[in-house]
């Protein structure tokens, strides 16, 4: 039997106006100590960023989200600071476009695979 791996997730999304609360969601970070893992997926839905905020400028949240697989692989200072603190400093409240959801725990023998799992139940458009 496969070892267990619990870990922690949390959901990033984009609010074009923070003021209004409104988001939508763009990614999964996931981070499970133990296991020495740290990752995130990126899937911006970007017709439903444009209905939800027309002036908002995609290439530039798109570049912004991008970072954050690169933060996670231990890409720049934040990145550097070790996979504790780079999850941590990510999912930090921030009062900019890019947000994240509360930290929420689970449990996996599978680390990558619910990476993916996450990302399509909480992330992808349902058609």
């Amino acid at each position: 039997m496969p070892a267990l791996h619990v870990y922690d997730y949390a959901i990033v999304r984009v609010v074009p106006y923070v003021e209004r609360e409104e988001f939508i969601n763009a990614g999964v970070i996931l981070f499970c100590r133990p296991a020495r893992y740290l990752a995130a997926c990126i899937a911006l839905d970007r017709k439903r960023l444009q209905v939800l905020a027309p002036a908002c400028d995609i290439a530039a949240v798109e570049e912004q989200l991008a970072l954050i697989p690169r933060l996670c692989a231990g890409e720049g200072p934040i990145g550097r600071l070790g996979q504790a603190e780079t999850f941590h400093w990510l999912v930090s409240p921030h009062s900019t476009v890019i947000q994240s959801s509360p930290v929420h725990s689970g449990v996996t023998d599978n680390l990558p695979g619910t990476l993916a799992q996450l990302t399509t139940a909480m992330v992808k458009s349902r058609k």
